[in-house]
């Protein structure tokens, strides 16, 4: 039993299980405190309720919303799998330590690897034969192309693996919106008197797609200056390989401050509200701040990590603000 329980701890942190629950709970956040909130306060009148305004409501099912979710989920397992088969020589020179080849042997990797994508794609092909829609299941299969070249080649290519992996984490709040947007469009299209302004739930989830892309950017160029050694020993084209430490962290300093600018910006011109101010500037700009510190004084790796923590971190508060809306918005605050 001992040797069974550890086998299933090493296998959870093979698939990054922590990262997969904030992948389900971004999607369903997205879903239920942004999505659900801002509809309740859209009124359209219907051919069936003659004179009567009614609030719009989510049209996908959640049990296909949930299978929806689980495919992400496998497709991305699958990602983390077969990221660490490609990356074993790099994985020991940086953290001393892999999971592929020891606690689990290369040949099961790959197997869990297709078992993942298989259900997957299935999941994703199902949701889309849901919505109408079928073709747009070759999105998912597509991810998976990507997540095994990514692995295999452009991970080792400069800016173009962390722009891959920034351009698929923004792409998870318009994933749930894509699958809700067809339901509502198909359902609105018919029973409604008028078509009802989708604009407002496009914006929000647009700003929560480029703050994940900003921040997940920004992280990955931390995370290779982390990396920086096993990189070189084996040849990698990572931004700190080919432009250097110091032009790197500047880099990643330009995009924290970008991000800052982006969020009071927004602030101003579109929501203007003190809880989100309040909000904003203790969980996620003075943090910000702090990555800032940390990237201009960092002199080794342990620095570099604790700074990659930070943004991680940021991320997560950047997640958790969507709970800050519905609130916002099932109150009257604003």
């Amino acid at each position: 039993m001992p040797l069974a329980g550890e086998k299933m701890k090493e296998f959870l942190k093979l698939i990054r299980f922590q990262n997969l629950l904030i992948v389900a709970l971004t999607m369903i956040l997205m879903r239920y405190a942004i999505i659900s909130p801002i509809l309740s306060r859209v009124e359209v009148s219907l051919y069936s309720i003659a004179g009567n305004a009614k609030t719009m409501i989510l049209q996908l099912p959640w049990y296909d919303f949930a299978v929806l979710v689980l495919a992400t989920i496998f497709i991305t397992a699958a990602g983390y799998v077969i990221n660490d088969y490609f990356d074993v020589r790099t994985d020991l020179i940086n953290k001393g330590r892999v999971i592929v080849g020891t606690a689990i042997p290369r040949k099961k990797a790959l197997m869990w690897h297709n078992i993942f994508n298989t259900l997957g794609v299935a999941g994703g092909f199902y949701v889309s034969w849901r919505i109408g829609f079928f073709w747009a299941g070759i999105m998912f299969l597509l991810v998976t192309g990507l997540f095994y070249f990514y692995s295999a080649t452009y991970k080792r290519q400069f800016l173009l693996g962390n722009l891959m992996v920034a351009i698929l984490t923004a792409m998870l709040p318009l994933l749930v919106l894509f699958y809700e947007w067809i339901p509502l469009r198909d359902y609105y299209a018919v029973n409604a008197i008028r078509m009802p302004d989708f604009r407002m739930i496009i914006w929000w989830i647009g700003g929560f797609s480029l703050f994940a892309f900003l921040t997940t950017l920004t992280r990955e160029i931390i995370k290779d200056i982390e990396d920086f050694e096993g990189d070189t020993a084996y040849g990698r084209n990572t931004l700190p390989v080919v432009l250097g430490i110091r032009a790197s962290k500047l880099v990643a300093i330009t995009l924290v401050i970008l991000t800052l600018i982006m969020i009071y910006l927004i602030w101003y011109f579109f929501i203007n509200d003190l809880i989100t101010f309040i909000y904003a500037t203790i969980a996620i700009s003075l943090p910000l701040c702090y990555v800032i510190y940390l990237l201009i004084s960092a002199r080794d790796s342990r620095t570099f990590h604790r700074a990659s923590t930070i943004m991680k971190i940021v991320m997560l508060c950047g997640i958790f603000y969507s709970v800050v809306v519905k609130i916002i918005i099932s109150f009257n605050l604003y």
